[in-house]
């Protein structure tokens, strides 16, 4: 989970840095600039004193004082004027530069606010854009931990018709009011043979109500003999489900898809907004089960289309359900051919969902 969007406030992250929206004086002003003086002490001021101002884009450092985080990175952000006056790649120079001055000092974990978003006037959905761009560019070829920290979700802007296009979306197919739970990392797995059908799969040989072609994707709609002629066809639809369910792991699955790909591994679990570690899980261990959320991540990260994503869930034991909000975002976005991670993540977020690549 390279890359995470929080509700939190940014002078409680118990990160290695945070990153300051501040002012070109660094002398401390309104929002977020005066909370993280605040909580860090006039100490913060005084040593700001000594780095004689900020230009716009550029970042500087100091140390944390009484705040979690070692260190603060001071960076300023742009005013908004219209979008006329180079402010998109003023604000990326903010993300850019706080990361590497990051980089140099050896920060692991590190905390942004939603630079310039505030009495600086970036309009948020762009203020958005820019920072998850700039964060993913970055993320491809270093290894950090990347939070963007939202204090309050009506700060938290995505674009509106795309908002809107999948709120429609949601609406027509959610069919229960009942979410399903979600399983962290740590949780064992449920015994696929007890398992909710909403959140799990069973073989459909007692009624199950799941609907199965023969190349094993599905729809948990109708039950499926209803659909079948005789109970040799039903017989032999159970056989090739349950052989198709022993025969490879997830990981094997993965792992056989990602050669297939022509991806390095690197390249696919960072797509997949995973860090190296649980991904050398996955790897060494062919029965590695993962998380549903991290499952999708892999199949968002290798595009793959609806029926692809289907038969990796089944390989972990998990199937995307319209009675869960969450599967059918992920439903539209595969669908829709949009595998941007961070952009489904913003979705997510904003629909207070569980992201993906978070445990």
């Amino acid at each position: 989970m390279p890359f995470q969007i929080v509700r939190n406030d940014i002078t409680k992250m118990e990160v290695d840095a945070i990153v300051n929206a501040a002012n070109p004086t660094l002398l401390g002003g309104g929002g977020v600039d005066g909370a993280i003086h605040s909580a860090a002490g006039p100490e913060l001021l005084e040593e700001c004193k000594t780095l004689h101002g900020c230009d716009v884009g550029e970042a500087k450092a100091t140390a944390g004082y009484n705040l979690p985080a070692k260190y603060v990175i001071h960076t300023v952000g742009p005013i908004w004027q219209g979008g006329n006056n180079h402010e998109q790649q003023k604000l990326n120079s903010a993300y850019i530069n706080s990361l590497y001055l990051a980089k140099k000092l050896g920060v692991e974990t590190i905390a942004f606010p939603l630079i310039s978003s505030g009495v600086y006037g970036y309009p948020k959905a762009e203020a958005l854009k820019v920072a998850t761009k700039a964060i993913a560019k970055f993320l491809q070829y270093n290894d950090m931990m990347v939070y963007l920290v939202i204090f309050d979700p009506a700060s938290f802007k995505i674009g509106e018709s795309l908002f809107d296009d999948i709120e429609k979306y949601i609406d027509d197919r959610y069919v229960a009011e009942n979410a399903e739970p979600f399983y962290s990392e740590e949780t064992p797995t449920p015994d696929i043979n007890r398992a909710d059908v909403s959140q799990r799969i069973e073989p459909p040989c007692e009624n199950s109500g799941i609907r199965y072609s023969r190349n094993t994707s599905f729809e948990p709609s109708v039950c499926y003999d209803d659909m079948l002629s005789s109970s040799d066809d039903y017989a032999e639809i159970c056989g090739d489900l349950i052989e198709k369910i022993k025969d490879e792991s997830f990981s094997e699955m993965l792992l056989r898809k990602i050669d297939e790909s022509g991806m390095k591994d690197s390249t696919c679990y960072k797509r997949a907004n995973i860090d190296r570690g649980l991904f050398s899980k996955i790897r060494s261990n062919p029965q590695y089960k993962p998380s549903k959320a991290t499952a999708c991540a892999f199949a968002i990260a290798l595009e793959m289309s609806i029926d692809e994503t289907n038969e990796l869930l089944l390989k972990a034991g998990y199937a995307l359900s319209h009675s869960s909000k969450f599967d059918i975002i992920i439903e539209y976005f595969v669908t829709h051919g949009i595998y941007d991670i961070f952009t489904i993540n913003e979705v997510l977020f904003a629909m207070d969902q569980a992201t993906l690549g978070s445990k």
